[in-house]
């Protein structure tokens, strides 16, 4: 008789569970490579159960999920152009590649820190097929999923786990104005950086239009 493949997830996501957290980062690289886990669930319960390492839950995870990344991003490298255009349109194609062409860290930082049912593996995919460098790449996934993970903690030590489920709803439920907003606020931060990092190395104020 043949188990189906539900069952064999559920097993697999005990077995990770019980290795603790290098059963995170295991299931984090599943995850992010090819079969959806439930990892934020599995990190808020660690976290929950343990508040004193969510840090090293958080970096772990963020570790795995970026590791797993490499795995759509080189399919794009290997000729995913078609790949991407079976599940996008042409006009969706372009705004990508603009997209990438303008601010490629950015257009992967920011999508890895949204919860699903953001199409992460879609930017992913595309960051391969636009031929973003490796190292760039892994590190944007990285920054993204640490944050993500982190915030997901932080919660969690100050309210409770329970408030995760309708933080979760909500992002759902508005993904448009939460992947915006979060464009906005990580743009503004950026520029405020680079100000200082000019400051500091050039002696002069940031060049501002009159």
């Amino acid at each position: 008789m043949k188990i189906p493949a539900s069952i064999w997830i559920h097993k697999a996501n005990v077995a990770l569970q019980a290795l603790g957290v290098w059963g995170l980062g295991a299931m984090a690289l599943v995850d992010s490579s090819s079969v959806p886990m439930p990892l934020d669930a599995l990190l808020i319960k660690d976290v929950a159960e343990n508040h004193s390492r969510f840090v090293i839950y958080c970096l772990i995870a963020a570790l795995g999920s970026a590791i797993g990344s490499l795995v759509p991003y080189y399919l794009g490298r290997a000729g995913g152009e078609l790949i991407l255009l079976k599940r996008i349109n042409r006009q969706r194609y372009e705004q990508l590649r603009d997209r990438f062409e303008k601010q490629e860290f950015l257009a992967i930082m920011v999508p890895a820190m949204l919860p699903p049912p953001m199409p992460i593996k879609l930017f992913e995919l595309a960051a391969g097929v636009f031929e973003m460098k490796p190292a760039w790449f892994f590190s944007a996934m990285l920054t993204g999923k640490f944050l993500r993970f982190m915030l997901w903690a932080v919660i969690t030590i100050l309210y409770g786990p329970k408030i995760i489920s309708t933080m979760t709803k909500a992002v759902h439920d508005h993904l448009g104005y939460v992947l915006g907003a979060g464009g906005i606020v990580v743009v503004l931060i950026v520029v405020y950086v680079v100000r200082k990092l000019f400051d500091r190395r050039r002696g002069t104020q940031f060049p501002v239009e009159d």
